[in-house]
């Protein structure tokens, strides 16, 4: 388990990677029971010419992905309330008719990012085209590339306090995600809270 000060980075990056920032996205909180209950299986209407904006029920997505692994589905259950550990967000990242979905899970309490993953539709059906499970993990969308960070922790670092982070950009080419760009950034330790100081 990851713990607190880790955990604080993470819900940070989180809370950053919510907002819409003129991407073009559209995005949504913690999914709901309510919204958990058959919207996969249901017929999808034909999104507007106006819109490709097409709403999914990302954790009966996930629950039903063979590529999900059994312990990023073991938390896929309400935190409280109806509150889910899944952010959902939309836009185009591969050239679909309808937008592609990242979906970001996360550790009820701890709030650290364990999973990510992209769908696309294809036909009408939502086909896991990426994904990510080496926490902590949490992806975005940036125009129309996919990135994806992830926290470092070198052999010394102590739980609480990772040495850096690593932020990947994806692009959608040939029928896949591609990595566009790699870059570290490391924190510092000076003044007792880390802060990320991006390497040259």
């Amino acid at each position: 388990m990851i713990a607190a000060g880790a955990a604080l980075a993470a819900i940070a990056l989180f809370v950053a990677a919510s907002g819409t920032g003129g991407t073009g996205t559209r995005d949504e909180g913690p999914a709901h029971a309510s919204a958990a209950v058959g919207a996969v299986d249901a017929p999808k209407s034909s999104p507007s010419p106006t819109s490709r904006y097409q709403r999914v029920d990302a954790v009966s997505l996930l629950k039903r992905d063979p590529a999900v692994s059994t312990a990023v589905k073991r938390e896929l259950k309400p935190c409280s309330g109806d509150d889910y550990p899944v952010e959902a967000a939309y836009g185009d990242l591969t050239g679909g008719p309808v937008n592609d979905v990242l979906v970001n899970v996360w550790v009820c309490g701890d709030e650290v990012g364990i999973g990510t993953y992209v769908y696309r539709d294809v036909g009408g059906t939502y086909e896991n085209v990426f994904k990510a499970e080496d926490s902590p993990v949490f992806s975005e969308i940036d125009g129309h590339e996919l990135t994806v960070t992830k926290q470092v922790y070198d052999t010394d670092d102590p739980a609480a306090n990772p040495s850096r982070e690593t932020v990947i950009t994806y692009h959608w080419k040939a029928g896949r995600f591609a990595e566009r760009t790699r870059h570290e950034n490391r924190y510092s330790r000076t003044g007792g809270d880390a802060a990320p100081a991006q390497d040259n």
